[in-house]
């Protein structure tokens, strides 16, 4: 785990470098998760350590917003004045997720069906 750990915060990292030292317009932790993803994608397949270490924070998603909410709570004066747009991002961005998470599992779904088990190997 410690190592899962350590690589995650490596990419995140090298990310945030990345991020600086080309001036480009996204935050470093989203360029070091692109960086990660096309290291797995080369290696070809995601190590048991990853996986697991992934999965535990997945599972405890929620205690990872809660600085993010006590962020927004701080500039609620704000936000108050500012609904609408506010509003708007917040279901425009759950939908957005919503539709692209569909047409991911159905994508998936699809191949998976197309796949012919191969049965007695």
């Amino acid at each position: 785990m410690l190592y899962a750990i350590t690589a995650l915060f490596a990419f995140q990292l090298l990310g945030e470098v990345l991020v600086q030292l080309l001036n480009l317009p996204l935050p470093g932790a989203l360029a070091g998760m692109l960086l990660l993803l096309a290291a797995l994608l080369v290696y070809g397949h995601v190590p048991q350590a990853l996986e697991q270490t992934a999965s535990t924070l997945l599972r405890n998603m929620m205690l990872l917003f809660i600085p993010a909410v006590a962020g927004v709570m701080l500039h609620f004066d704000r936000i108050a004045r500012e609904w609408l747009p506010f509003l708007v991002a917040c279901i425009a961005g759950a939908a957005i997720t919503l539709v692209v998470t569909a047409w991911t599992l159905r994508r998936l779904l699809h191949r998976t069906e197309a796949q012919p088990e191969h049965e007695g190997q």
